[in-house]
């Protein structure tokens, strides 16, 4: 099928009312928590999806950032296939195979000495809050139990991470939240000096504010967090969430700034879609969890393990960091020049590797519906920055024809 031809699928394919049909079901028996876009999605292939109507879509969501390889990657599901012929799961009762070798493989690309496995990015990052709290008691510091997180930060949807955001819309009906957070503005170091105090025990940090609209931090602000963190004993926890796993270019983004947090959070690409996260931590981090401070039933699931130990092969490779680097510049530079012919309705272009935002004047989603109509799925991140979390094999035909479309929906 030709790219022109594509363009036109999401819009030409006859419909069966399948979709419609599955999404009245839906609204009988799920619970209305999410915003979804009103297609059911039935299968995938690389940056390519179809609804349950039959119509094509070209993917550059990548299930948020997600399946960093593609839907379905081969490797993948050959992987998957041949574990769950052999073992699905044993809890954490004993040692695996495939965890044991998917902490080898984490530790030995990010630098850290110890893995703990659970099953989400909340639960990824709940560990890191927990960990800097024993930590800090173990040093003989028990007040210090407050962690630093920044404006326009998302960490998860659990009390302790919906408080560490630092977006107040996701926090509103949950109150009393628990205590022990404090924000402060994203990029602003001496505002972090400023919050150091005698509570503090850790600062949490995003490389790039994913949910917050795509924002970078400014160079060399994770270096002078970690110094910062080095001169008053804290420990420096970077959520790699969104970033992680070959998403800007290097396996973990904090390693463009040539530092080594004391841990940092994983999930999305981790697992290609396969349900896992991981905190990965040093050595002396790591011994004050010791044997009941905590666990997961699922976390490192042989199923979600098999996969991404696929992954983590894959985005080791130095030519594969190379296409994901080049990609997202190619990117930047080709929506820049819409940017240029549309001045009126884009703000900025922005991001790193296959983590990018476009930046409106308007609300964002009127135009990613306009999108979908066309045949190109997209999301929101914020409410006026559209985000583009795409394959790592995503072509630069198929980054082209998205282009051509978020352009065409801009100008409808």
């Amino acid at each position: 099928m030709t790219t022109a031809k594509t363009e036109t699928v999401a819009q030409s394919a006859p419909s069966t009312g399948k979709n419609e049909q599955w999404i009245e079901k839906a609204k009988a028996h799920l619970l209305q928590n999410y915003k979804q876009q009103p297609i059911v999605i039935e299968r995938g292939l690389g940056s390519r999806v179809w609804d349950a109507d039959g119509r094509e879509y070209l993917d550059l969501l990548g299930g948020i950032a997600t399946c960093g390889l593609g839907h379905c990657h081969p490797e993948v599901v050959v992987a998957v296939k041949a574990q769950l012929e052999k073992l699905w799961h044993i809890s954490n009762v004993f040692y695996s195979e495939p965890q044991i070798e998917l902490a080898a493989r984490l530790t030995t690309a990010s630098g850290l000495q110890r893995a703990f496995f659970c099953n989400s990015g909340a639960e990824a990052n709940e560990a890191l809050i927990k960990l800097a709290r024993k930590v800090q008691k173990d040093r003989g510091n028990p007040d210090r139990y407050e962690v630093i997180t920044f404006h326009n930060s998302f960490h998860g949807r659990t009390l302790a991470t919906v408080t560490a955001t630092g977006q107040t819309k996701y926090q509103q009906g949950f109150e009393p939240l628990p205590a022990g957070f404090t924000h402060v503005p994203y990029g602003d170091l001496e505002a972090v000096r400023k919050a150091v105090g005698p509570n503090t025990a850790a600062i949490l940090v995003e490389p790039i504010q994913g949910e917050g609209g795509v924002r970078q931090a400014p160079p060399g602000f994770l270096k002078a967090l970690r110094a910062l963190c080095d001169e008053h004993g804290l420990l420096l926890l970077v959520d790699e969430i969104q970033t992680g796993m070959g998403r800007t270019g290097k396996v973990f983004a904090y390693q463009h700034e040539d530092i080594l947090p004391d841990a940092i959070s994983l999930a999305k690409s981790l697992g290609n879609g396969m349900p896992i996260g991981a905190m990965l931590c040093t050595d002396a981090a790591g011994k004050s969890l010791v044997p009941g401070t905590h666990g997961s039933t699922f976390g490192g699931n042989l199923i979600a393990a098999v996969a991404a130990n696929v992954v983590v092969r894959k985005v080791t490779e130095p030519k594969l960091l190379r296409e994901v680097t080049q990609k997202g510049e190619y990117f930047l530079t080709r929506a820049r020049e819409i940017q240029s012919r549309l001045p009126t309705l884009i703000k900025e272009a922005r991001g790193r590797g296959m983590l990018l935002g476009l930046e409106l004047f308007q609300d964002a989603a009127p135009v990613i519906a306009r999108c979908r109509e066309y045949g190109l799925l997209v999301n929101a991140a914020g409410e006026k920055t559209v985000r583009f979390a795409p394959s790592y094999f995503v072509t630069h035909d198929e980054l082209d024809q998205g282009l051509r479309i978020v352009e065409r929906a801009l100008k409808s």
